[in-house]
């Protein structure tokens, strides 16, 4: 089949904005959709009938006009946080063609002349402004696409409570059209001025010096979390996660997750990294959603519940992590069954009891057993002396 849909992407001028291919498919069309706002920038020439989406927002009215030819019509690049990406999930892309206009992301950053490949690019349009708090470390760029006039405002209040009030601030309004306006400033002085709805923040990250070094890579401080000290330690979590070895995509199971550490960090290390936090103590799940959220990964989902019970109809993870329960009768044998193939198990153990059963469990399935010492200095006296932290078993397995 032809192509019998089109996308197109719209700016702040325009039909006159368009190229000759995307006007072509508009003149063309039987039905046009979009927003009130993209809609009423067509001229009286676009003879189609045009459609509002419906609220709450549905793809069905387009995807009923299979065969005929359509029209969508879309802010930017429709590819890029757009309708075009959903369409195309629904739509074969030989079914249908996508006639890009410059994204907003290209616009601010020809504006403040910012190498685009090297700055990070954002939306919170109708996403946790939360997000945000993974991609704050001094010296980086932001663009963020704004839900609404309230966005930058909110952004600032996020920069100062996370230690970045130093972070210079612009806000470009209806970037590409007549009413283009800029609006500049610093995240600790931020004044909440009057801001159109349709804008972007861009950002200039600087911390201030006491603010809290949080790397993306495993192993943050284990004050970064709030817990009640039943948490993976920071030196034994990066080697988990070492073992863990997370890739993007990848989906993780965190089993006794406790604050939520081990998922928290999986996800940090990719945007597309996903995990699954399942937890039976209401206090550490009420730390989980906290820190998730005060770390930059608010997708982290929480199964409230104990295992093996609660995993059931959980999708098939990648990767299990298994921090607490593994004396638990089924839990080991539940989460090794659900594990993908070529996935990896990793589970730690303290006592002489959980250590027994990754013994005894590794003699059927196989796996690696490695001995975790670690040692800290403290004061004796005068002086100062080795303190030994308690050992750790880890186990790691490979489903074949």
């Amino acid at each position: 089949m032809s192509p019998w849909l089109t996308v197109v992407g719209i700016g702040e001028d325009g039909y006159k904005g368009l190229g000759r291919n995307a006007r072509h498919a508009l003149l063309q069309a039987r039905q046009v959709f979009g927003s009130s706002r993209q809609l009423d920038l067509l001229p009286l020439c676009i003879q189609a009938e045009r459609r509002q989406w419906p609220s709450p927002f549905s793809l069905q009215s387009v995807l009923e006009q299979r065969g005929e030819p359509v029209c969508v019509i879309a802010s930017g690049d429709p590819m890029l946080f757009g309708v075009g990406v959903s369409l195309s999930r629904q739509v074969p892309i030989e079914q249908m063609r996508v006639i890009p206009a410059p994204s907003s992301y290209s616009l601010a950053a020809a504006r403040l002349g910012w190498a685009l490949q090297d700055v990070v690019t954002l939306s919170v349009v109708a996403r946790p402004l939360a997000a945000l708090n993974a991609q704050l470390h001094h010296g980086l760029r932001l663009l963020v696409l704004s839900n609404d006039g309230t966005s930058p405002a909110a952004i600032a209040a996020l920069l100062r409570e996370r230690g970045f009030g130093p972070s210079p601030m612009t806000v470009l309004e209806h970037l590409g059209g007549p009413s283009e306006r800029r609006v500049d400033g610093i995240a600790a002085e931020w004044s909440n001025p009057d801001i159109a709805a349709l804008n972007l923040v861009a950002i200039d990250c600087r911390a201030e010096p006491n603010t809290l070094r949080l790397s993306p890579l495993g192993g943050l401080p284990d004050d970064a979390f709030r817990h009640d000290g039943q948490l993976t330690k920071r030196d034994v979590r990066a080697i988990t996660l070492a073992r863990l070895a997370p890739v993007p995509g990848e989906l993780l199971w965190d089993v006794g997750a406790g604050c939520g550490s081990i998922g928290i960090e999986w996800m940090r290390a990719h945007p597309t990294c996903r995990a699954v936090a399942v937890e039976a103590n209401e206090e550490r799940q009420q730390m989980i959603e906290f820190n998730r959220d005060a770390l930059g990964v608010p997708g982290l989902q929480l199964v409230r519940g104990r295992a093996p019970d609660a995993l059931e109809g959980l999708e098939q993870p990648d990767a299990i992590f298994i921090g607490g329960g593994v004396t638990r009768t089924g839990v080991l044998d539940s989460c090794w069954q659900q594990l993908r193939p070529g996935g990896r198990l990793i589970a730690n153990a303290v006592t002489l009891q959980s250590e027994a059963m990754l013994v005894n469990w590794r003699e059927q399935h196989g796996g690696e057993l490695t001995r975790i010492h670690l040692a800290h200095s403290k004061p004796l006296g005068k002086f100062d002396t080795w303190r030994q932290a308690l050992p750790i078993t880890l186990l790691e397995a490979i489903k074949p």
